[in-house]
């Protein structure tokens, strides 16, 4: 765990909008954690801190709640729709050494052959790691690969510890080559129009 995810959190017995306006008027952000059959526990967590976190996907915080200890896995941001504020984050009860399902998000590294693009039909997939090593993205190369190339999720080479939960016929990515546009196959004619007239000339 990292310095920069060790929160300090604080227990919340006010509930409520106007509350939770309140908490975010002060620059904190209202959160629960919930899971291994715990009460929920409803918290205040710094926002600005936080805001930086979670822009990582499954992030994970070590919280300090009034001195305990807790591992909690990011598992849903509300944010407000018009003005991109978050206004509540969903945490998840973890442990160390724990496996959870995650979706992660996919990076295509590399340039398929000249002439092709890449289609990234999978944007995530999903994949059981343990709670404190959780890969932030999961990178598929496609260096050189030609029109035609598919690679499925059978196919990602996964981070060490992590299996796939995805199943392993889902198409990722695949190499194609983009269609003609309309308005080159109509002044084709007229390109060669102009070359029998060149031709007639001679």
């Amino acid at each position: 765990m990292s310095e920069d995810t060790k929160v300090q959190a604080e227990l919340r017995t006010s509930f409520g909008k106007g509350f939770a306006r309140r908490l975010r008027a002060a620059g904190k952000i209202p959160a629960v954690i919930y899971g291994h059959g715990t009460e929920p526990v409803h918290v205040a967590l710094p926002g600005h801190q936080v805001s930086l976190i979670i822009r990582r996907a499954n992030a994970l915080l070590e919280l300090d709640i009034e001195g305990k200890q807790q591992l909690a896995l990011v598992k849903d941001v509300q944010k407000d729709p018009v003005h991109q504020i978050i206004e509540h984050i969903d945490l998840l009860v973890v442990k160390k050494g724990e496996k959870v399902s995650i979706d992660v998000p996919i990076v295509v590294t590399g340039e398929s052959a000249a002439g092709t693009i890449v289609n990234l039909d999978a944007a995530t997939i999903s994949i059981e790691a343990e709670a404190t090593h959780i890969p932030e993205n999961i990178e598929v190369s496609v260096e050189g690969l030609e029109e035609g190339a598919h690679i499925t999720a059978a196919d990602v080479v996964l981070p060490k510890g992590s299996t796939l939960v995805t199943d392993g016929e889902v198409l990722v990515v695949a190499i194609a080559v983009p269609a003609a546009p309309v308005e080159d196959e109509e002044e084709a004619p007229a390109e060669e129009a102009a070359a029998a007239d060149e031709a007639a000339a001679e």
